[in-house]
């Protein structure tokens, strides 16, 4: 009887490691880059959770590589990043800073939320760099060929030098 206990609680934990260690179904892969689809500015969401999802789709893409065009996990420059992570969920954002700039709901900066696009001006005039408003002053983007994607302060000397303002595609809050 005691071999059968011993046996029985060795199943047990053979049974429980098993489990601990699966992995589950595998994710469903990311979109291959291709042909970006047409767009059409992308309506305010009302879904008040959507932003919430979207930063965490893009926090999870942290430390992807820079890539001057790129817009899939494979390397993203800043607005390929935020069209890619904001495509995620449904909203369509146009392909470059400048066109997000234009084609966004402007929202004055006292008022940005999270989820909110920031834009600056690192070229010169006009929207020339973007990133994703993550609250408590801090934004992801994807800033340089020097860098992966990462989160910034806001208030950090070179961001607030070239702060241009602030567009919302989706509805903040989460």
């Amino acid at each position: 009887m005691r071999g059968y206990a011993s046996a029985g609680a060795v199943c047990l934990m053979l049974l429980g490691a098993a489990c601990a260690s699966g992995r589950g179904p595998a994710p469903a892969p990311f979109p291959r880059p291709g042909m970006p689809p047409s767009w059409a500015p992308a309506p305010v969401v009302t879904d008040p959770g959507n932003a919430g999802r979207i930063i965490t789709t893009a926090l999870a893409l942290q430390g992807s590589r820079y890539v001057a065009g790129g817009a899939a996990p494979g390397g993203f420059d800043c607005s390929g990043f935020t069209r890619y992570v904001f495509g995620r969920h449904g909203v369509t954002l146009p392909r470059t800073a400048a066109e997000q700039y234009r084609e966004g709901q402007a929202i004055a900066r006292d008022d940005l939320q999270p989820g909110d696009l920031v834009f600056f001006a690192t070229t010169g005039g006009g929207a020339s760099h973007v990133g994703l408003a993550i609250g408590d002053g801090q934004f992801v983007h994807a800033p340089n060929q020097r860098s992966a994607v990462r989160i910034d302060a806001l208030d950090t000397r070179y961001w607030s030098q070239h702060f241009l303002g602030v567009r919302r595609y989706a509805a903040a809050g989460s």
